[in-house]
């Protein structure tokens, strides 16, 4: 794993043992790399408690909730999808904190609308939804799509937990 990885989540999870707060994770493109990752820390059941990969859209809709609706007219890989996903999940686990990834990994899949390289990911925390459009380079190993597609998922974890200021590449909505 690359450093700069480790240490990102080394600041999410020492943030996350000092709030006391429990992250869940659903996840489609990154197969369930985002929860590995969480648990490759020692005491890592102090923050984490439960985490689904729905890779199939029936796994969205029966675990998470996403609606048929959202997933016919703007499909898994959309924004509004990975909103409900995190919504789903924060209401199916009760965490603090729900993490979810919807994307292409490639190297097939793709299309002109949505192409390899195209992941959704969402975090909600409180009363807000931060979504993150991320657009990886198409020629990507599919393994290495997936670390990035993970690696971006720890950081908007950590983003959005430190407070700090979320740029203006996310979309946020409040409940």
């Amino acid at each position: 794993m690359l450093t700069y990885i480790l240490i990102m989540i080394e600041k999410l999870t020492k943030l996350l043992l000092e709030k006391e707060l429990i992250i869940s994770t659903a996840e489609s493109c990154t197969g369930g790399l985002v929860s590995s990752i969480l648990t490759d820390i020692s005491g890592s059941s102090a923050y984490t408690k439960l985490n689904f990969v729905t890779y199939a859209n029936e796994a969205k809709h029966e675990i998470l909730g996403v609606s048929n609706e959202t997933l016919e007219i703007y499909g898994a890989v959309s924004e509004e999808c990975a909103k409900e996903m995190a919504e789903g999940l924060m209401r199916k686990t009760g965490c603090d904190i729900a993490l979810c990834t919807t994307g292409i990994a490639g190297p097939t899949g793709g299309t002109a609308e949505k192409p390899v390289g195209l992941c959704y990911i969402s975090c909600k925390y409180k009363d807000k939804i931060y979504v993150k459009k991320i657009l990886l380079n198409p020629g990507l190993q599919r393994c290495e799509m997936k670390h990035q597609f993970a690696e971006h998922a720890i950081k908007l974890a950590w983003n959005v937990l430190s407070g700090n200021d979320i740029s203006d590449n996310f979309r946020i909505f409040l409940h």
